[in-house]
């Protein structure tokens, strides 16, 4: 069985989601990234020597641990899923951007807003930057669904735990109305709020 380490907050809950929409069956391991340790004690790095999350521990032994690769992974391993285009297809080139674009362009740079020695210049020049990031979300999703058209993707699950951390850092989206009724959508889907309900179990 896939065994997944998260920790709650953190972008593995889009791995939690992709888990969810592909009914794979897995093993939710809790590995805490404040203190890196896990439930039992155990140093979490003696698996994940990189100490972040999500980490997906394969049922051969091995394991990934980049984000947009595990999502992947995942999408690949339940392809009457739609999750994600066929490899080696222009529309999954473009998911890939979608991906790429999330965890370099957003997520890195909202990881800058969680670090508390930032000054308040940075962190003001930070949001702005991010803001200009959202707005080619926004424009992406103009007439569209999900990110990717008429499929929700794992590119949706990635971009939704990002964009959740706007509410966060007080970053304002009622000037992107598309981004605000794409989250609403995600939101209301059942493998996101069975996602979100085996983090809110995690008793830290």
């Amino acid at each position: 069985m896939l065994k997944l380490y998260f920790f709650p907050g953190a972008c593995s809950l889009s791995a939690l989601i992709a888990l969810h929409e592909a009914e794979l069956k897995y093993e939710a391991v809790v590995a805490n990234i404040r203190t890196g340790k896990l439930a039992d004690g155990s140093d979490y790095r003696a698996i994940n020597p990189l100490g972040y999350v999500p980490y997906l521990a394969l049922e051969d032994g091995d394991g990934l641990h980049e984000c947009a690769v595990i999502l992947q992974y995942i999408a690949d391993h339940a392809p009457e899923k739609n999750l994600a285009p066929p490899a080696g297809t222009t529309p999954r080139y473009h998911l890939q951007e979608v991906l790429n674009f999330t965890a370099t362009e957003l997520h890195k740079g909202f990881g800058a807003l969680f670090n508390p020695t930032i000054t308040d210049e940075a962190r003001a020049q930070t949001k702005v930057a991010l803001t200009g990031r959202l707005n080619h979300i926004e424009n992406l999703l103009d007439s569209k669904t999900w990110i990717m058209g008429e499929h929700f993707t794992i590119a949706d699950a990635y971009l939704f735990v990002a964009c959740r951390w706007c509410q966060f850092m007080s970053i304002e989206l009622s000037s992107l109305p598309n981004i605000t009724a794409w989250m609403e959508r995600v939101a209301a889907r059942p493998a996101v709020k069975a996602a979100l309900d085996v983090e809110a179990a995690v008793k830290l």
